[in-house]
Formats: structure tokens, sequence, C-alpha cells
């Protein structure tokens, strides 16, 4: 027993015939996938189905799984609800995960429920299965901000409760792709919008898992996509698995690209533990990557390593580069795990004797003291990418048009709030981008006024 099988699936309202009202025969390939996809999972007859669904409460560092042993949900918030599912908990298999999860010291478990209702990310995809199925209990995982390997091992941890609890289990990773295809799309069009859907779709259809985890962040952000955590911790769930994939349909005439695919999975295959392969390419880039460090980075990285490790401050090292000893300046360290942003904590003008005293102090408070992350643990310091950046002077100036996204970092300033944003960061293209940035940083509003100051760096990798 175990993982059975596993679908990618989309979750439109508008496929519920109560709700499109005939507007749903625009999106008949998908209607016609996702019934192929629910009688095969009839076929099956599961005793447990995992649902991982976007619209399920989110939290930034914690992944929530649906406690009670029961739950109901209607579509009465699209106009419908007289649709409505009611669904049993496996209790057994929520406590087991739980208990996996925390072996792995993932963050997951069954606090935090604010809404027990089924979110629609659910209740679409069960809407068709209970036309071929319903004598089945059900397991439904929330996402988080936490990194896709993070995803993908939680994923892992599913693939195993499965097979302790030696129950037959489906996973349903409900997800639309990108919302961003169309000018009069609810999103409009983005350029990443069609790539992502392509690049996904082309992964998913032949079961390249690996690829996933390919995806940047900031890349999947432009494109407006829903689904893709679902889909990575899908397939940690097929881990180490031999699958056959199948793409059942795609499309997206809405300004939505709605995908869907099957993997019916077989025996071990011992080439598809991805995230094992994954994380060892990333060890390799990044001690490849150190020895090509500069003094400012090997100092910063000494600084977080000798302080994670120990608790206590490195001395100021000797035979660093002369200025490193006689300037002064304001100083960014940026720290990044897998391509995204782990800490960063700066200074606009200097606060300590030189250079490399800002670098040491500034190391310690990203590492351990941003307010947005939690500290940096032992285990992640091979796996962090770090930069420093040396501040210029700061120049008063009078209008957006004197700012240059990757030349300038930008100060916007309303009487005592005052934001920084550094230059040349991913994601970032426009000058519009970077203010409103910065003014959210501060906690400005958009419409408030601001003095603007821009400023120059040197940006040490």
């Amino acid at each position: 027993m175990g993982i059975a099988a596993a679908f990618m699936v989309p979750h439109p309202p508008l496929i519920i015939p109560q709700i499109g009202r005939g507007q749903e025969s625009g999106i008949q390939k998908t209607i016609e996938g996702y019934q192929e996809a629910a009688r095969r999972i009839g076929q099956l007859q599961p005793e447990t189905i995992v649902l991982i669904s976007p619209h399920q409460i989110m939290y930034t560092d914690y992944f929530h799984i649906s406690p009670g042993k029961t739950a109901r949900g209607d579509f009465g918030r699209f106009g419908a609800g007289q649709v409505r599912l009611e669904v049993s908990y496996d209790t057994a298999f929520i406590k087991k995960l739980c208990s996996a999860a925390d072996k792995r010291n993932l963050p997951a478990g069954t606090l935090g429920e604010r809404d027990p209702s089924l979110d629609h990310g659910t209740l679409v995809p069960l809407f068709f299965v209970e036309q071929y199925w319903k004598e089945y209990q059900l397991v439904r995982i929330g996402l988080s901000g936490l990194s896709l390997t993070a995803h993908y091992e939680l994923g892992e941890a599913i693939r195993e409760t499965a097979e302790a609890l030696n129950k037959k289990t489906v996973v349903i990773a409900s997800g639309d792709l990108s919302h961003r295809l169309k000018e009069d799309g609810p999103y409009g069009y983005q350029e990443e919008g069609p790539a992502y859907d392509s690049r996904i779709m082309s992964v998913m259809e032949k079961g390249d898992f690996r690829k996933l985890l390919d995806f940047s962040e900031d890349f999947c952000q432009k494109a407006g996509e829903c689904g893709h955590r679902s889909f990575t911790m899908m397939a940690g769930a097929l881990d180490g698995t031999q699958v056959e994939a199948e793409r059942l349909s795609y499309e997206g005439p809405f300004g939505v690209g709605y995908g869907i695919c099957c993997y019916k999975a077989f025996g071990p295959d011992p080439e598809r533990h991805f995230r094992l392969q994954y994380e060892a390419q990333e060890r390799k880039r990044i001690l490849e990557g150190r020895e090509q460090e500069d003094a400012y980075v090997r100092l910063a990285r000494r600084t977080i390593e000798g302080y994670i490790r120990t608790g206590n401050l490195i001395s100021l090292p000797e035979k660093l580069p002369k200025e490193m000893y006689s300037q002064r300046a304001g100083v960014f360290v940026s720290i990044k795990k897998e391509g995204r942003l782990r800490g960063c904590i700066g200074t606009l003008q200097s606060t300590q004797p030189s250079v490399a005293e800002e670098i040491i102090s500034n190391a310690i408070s990203a590492s351990v003291n941003d307010p947005r992350f939690s500290p940096i643990e032992p285990e992640e310091l091979d796996r962090l990418t770090i930069s420093v950046d040396i501040l210029g002077d700061m120049e008063k100036i009078s209008s957006p048009e004197q700012l240059d996204v990757k030349r300038y970092g930008v100060v916007v300033t309303s009487g005592t709030k005052r934001g920084l944003l550094l230059p040349n960061l991913e994601g970032v293209d426009t000058v519009a981008d970077q203010i409103a940035i910065a003014k959210r940083k501060a906690g400005i509003t958009e419409e408030e006024p601001v003095q603007l100051e821009r400023f120059e760096v040197v940006r040490h990798f």
C-alpha cells in the first residue's frame, strides 16, 4: 500500500455547473480532464485522500494540517450555497503525519485553525471525486512561506506516513497556474505568465519533479502562479518512486492557466530522490562560490558561522585589506538560502569605528535579529549565500526621474518614518516598484509625499 497515485488539478469555481451556468463550457477540456482524473481515483478506491490546497490556512513558517474529525463547506461565496460537501478526516493519518514532520524538524501540525470550513481549493476537486468515490477519509494540508525544499520534504513525510499505516492513499495537489496570461484576465498580462505555464506543464507532464525546485521565487511571483508549492509537496510524496506521468489537459482561455496531470505510482526508484540531489547540488554550488568570495564576504561568513555555532563574537581579524580598517560607511549584510532571502540588516551610516567592525555587527544582526525570520540554525550554515553592500554617501533628489533601479538605492522619508531599498535587486524592475517597496518597509502609505535620497553601493559577493 502507500501512495497509489497523485493528481495535479486546478480549482476554478466556474467549473461547477451551478456556478458557471453555462460559462464553464469555455473550459471544456478542463472539465473533461477533471472527469477523467476523478474516474481514475474512483477506480483506485483510496482509503485516504491527502489534499494540498493553497487556499487552506497559510502561515509564513508553519504548515497547517486541518484538525478535528469532520469538516464541511459550500460554494455560498460563489452564489451556489446549495452545493455543499461534508468530509471525515483521517485522524490516525494526521497524527502520524504530524509525528513524521516533527522528526524531520518540519514546522507542521494542527495548531492555528482559524476557519474549519472547506476552502474552494478543496471543494472543487472533491466535487468531482465524489461523483465516482465517497468512501474515503481526508487529510487537508495548507502551504507555507517556507522554501520549496521544505514543501517537498513534507511530501516525503506524507509518503512515509502512508506506507507506515499501510493505507492506499491518493494525493491531490490543488492549484491553478499563472493568473497573468491575458490583459483582460483577473490580474492582467505579464510575460512571465505564459512562460511559467509552458515551463511547468513541460515539467509536470514528464514527471520531471527535480526541476520544480529550480523555479525562482521572483519568477513565480511575477507569473502570479497559485499552485507551485502544492505541486512540489505532491512531488515529495512521490519521492524515490517510479511514476507513469500523463498530461490530461491544459488551457487558459480566461487569463488563468488550468493544468491537469496524473501520476500512477509503481515501485521504488533510487534515481528519483530529487530533494537530496538538489541539496547536494546546492552545497557544491555554494562551496565553489565560497572559493571566489572576497575579504568582505569572508568576514561576514566567518562572523555568522562563529556566532551561530558558539554564540560568541569573533575578534577583529588581522591581515584584512587596509581600507576595511580605515574606511567608515553604512553596510548591509544580506543572507540567502536556496535563492530566498534569509536575513538582511544594515546601517545607513557608519556606527562602528571601521567597515570591518560594521560588517561584523550587521552580519550578526542579519543572522539572528531580522524580525522577518527565525534565527539561523547551525545546520543551515553550509547552504547560505552571503553578500555585503558598502553604501556611498546619501544624495537628496527632487524627482524619481533621478533614480535608476540598477545603479541607485533609494531612501524615502516622511516625518520620522524612513525606509531604504538597495539597488539592483532581483524582482525590482522599475523605479515605481523600488519606491513603493521602500515606503512599505517604512510604514508609509502610497499617498504620503516623501523626501527622496539616492545612494550607490559597492556590492561584494
